[in-house]
């Protein structure tokens, strides 16, 4: 019989032929694994296997069957083939100890072997039984740890002159050591066991703590509960009031801007007979006082008329005309009747055509207000430079924007500018014209009403940017 298997040189070989032999070969099972660097924990499960190998060939079987054992080593993924030396890739891959049960198995013998494979295989990395040329081979593998050190050949040799000089013990003697291994066990065991009632006595402990709590936090979140059931009835009294009161103010900016304009209209009309070359003559201190009361008249119907329109997009009144609209044509519209405000020679007003055109779904009287709105408002605030509006379309709609190089707006103060009367302080226009604070809140509650949004991005001294994005196809 050679001693070497299939993995390479046999560290140890031995036969089992009877029950004796059983607790032979869980013996020598045990002192291989201990000589190639196995733990305590794996020489028992490989020591096991065996044992339960063994009982069931020569006990459970009918007829008990004849069987070598061989325990080698190698290297994994690197299997000796033949009579070849043990593979030198031992001294750097990691080493396994292999693990042969070598028998002739009755007819279906092999597959009661292949169905207890489940038990055996829990205690080792790898069990399989194959037909190898007409003979049963039955094969366990353990990982051995790298700590040990490299297993050499020398060190091998070693370990097999070791093995095959050391005497077998009496089965009486593998009896007793099986006994302390059991009494070992059983004390672990029971150390176990205690440390599982202390862990047991702290989580019920914890438990008992965390239902504490949960009581607690029951109770304190039925409080907060109360509290905001109380704060959202409060809430919606509130809400009501806030309602009513913006329905009075958009009633009373109504009626008062309505019951301004005509006297405010009124003023300007004598103002321009005043000033009628047609009319009698003026002195030269009575036609400055004239254009003053007259400039004074106009800006205030510019804030009643701000004021007027700022109310009907408050109350809803304002309802779009829906209809497809050219933006080149709006474009077109914009650069001839906003250009008659671009008086200074050192700012430019510039209104790039699209390109190339659309269509655009909305109201063109509401959309030119916006955009008049923006260009204004660019002009005002820009002592030299340009003012520019360019569009350019997507998939989900137009972008417009309109940008200046004026005196920015911090970026605190960004959202600021869209509420009512709001004026950024030190913030003055060129021309000293002075804004009511409508025109920005207005153009924003007009885009959101064609479906759309209206924002701004600005720097001090680099000038602001309004960008107005509007759907192709507004929703109902």
């Amino acid at each position: 019989m050679s001693d070497r298997t299939a993995t390479g040189p046999a560290l140890l070989r031995m036969p089992l032929r009877a029950e004796s032999d059983v607790f032979l070969v869980r013996q020598r099972g045990r002192e291989v694994a201990a000589a190639v660097g196995l733990e305590h924990q794996d020489q028992i499960r490989l020591a096991t296997a065996l044992s339960e190998i063994g009982r069931y060939l020569v006990v459970t079987l009918p007829t008990p069957v004849r069987a070598d054992v061989a325990f080698s080593v190698t290297a994994d993924g690197t299997p000796a083939a033949g009579d070849s030396a043990l593979p030198l890739m031992v001294e750097e891959a990691p080493a396994t100890l292999v693990t042969e049960v070598t028998t002739s198995l009755p007819a279906g013998g092999s597959e009661r072997m292949l169905s207890d494979a489940l038990v055996v295989g829990r205690l080792v990395d790898s069990f399989t039984v194959t037909g190898e040329g007409g003979r049963t081979v039955i094969r366990m593998t353990r990982r051995i740890p790298a700590p040990i050190g490299p297993l050499t050949r020398e060190r091998l040799d070693v370990i097999r002159d070791n093995l095959n000089a050391a005497a077998p013990r009496t089965p009486l003697e593998e009896m007793a050591e099986q006994n302390e291994q059991l009494l070992a066990a059983l004390e672990q065991t029971r150390a176990q066991r205690d440390e599982l009632a202390r862990l047991n006595e702290e989580l019920a402990e914890t438990n008992r703590g965390v239902l504490a709590l949960y009581t607690q936090l029951s109770e304190e979140l039925d409080q907060t509960n109360r509290g905001v059931v109380a704060l959202h009835a409060e809430l919606e009294e509130r809400s009501v009031q806030l309602r009513a009161a913006s329905e009075a103010k958009s009633r009373f900016l109504a009626n008062v801007s309505h019951e301004l304009r005509a006297p405010v209209t009124a003023v300007i009309g004598l103002t321009r007979l005043l000033l009628d070359p047609a009319s009698d003559p003026l002195t030269a201190e009575q036609r400055e006082q004239a254009e003053l009361i007259r400039g004074s008249a106009a800006d205030l119907l510019s804030l009643v008329n701000d004021l007027l329109d700022l109310g009907k997009a408050e109350s809803g009144t304002i309802e779009p005309n829906w209809s497809d609209v050219e933006l080149r044509t709006v474009f077109g519209q914009l650069r001839g009747t906003v250009r008659a405000m671009a008086t200074r020679p050192e700012v430019a007003l510039v209104v790039v055509d699209p390109a190339p055109p659309g269509l655009i779904h909305t109201d063109e009287v509401l959309l030119t207000q916006v955009l008049r709105n923006l260009l204004h408002n660019g002009l005002k605030f820009t002592e030299r430079g340009e003012v520019r509006m360019t569009a350019q379309t997507g998939e989900d709609g137009w972008t417009i924007r309109v940008s200046d190089t004026g005196i920015g707006v911090p970026a605190e103060l960004q959202e600021r500018i869209f509420e009512e009367f709001y004026q950024v302080p030190g913030r003055r226009s060129p021309t000293g014209a002075r804004g009511t604070g409508l025109g920005l809140p207005y153009a924003r509650r007009l885009a959101r009403l064609l479906g759309g949004d209206l924002r701004v991005a600005s720097e001090p001294g680099a000038g602001s940017t309004f960008t107005v994005h509007l759907p192709l196809r507004p929703s109902p």
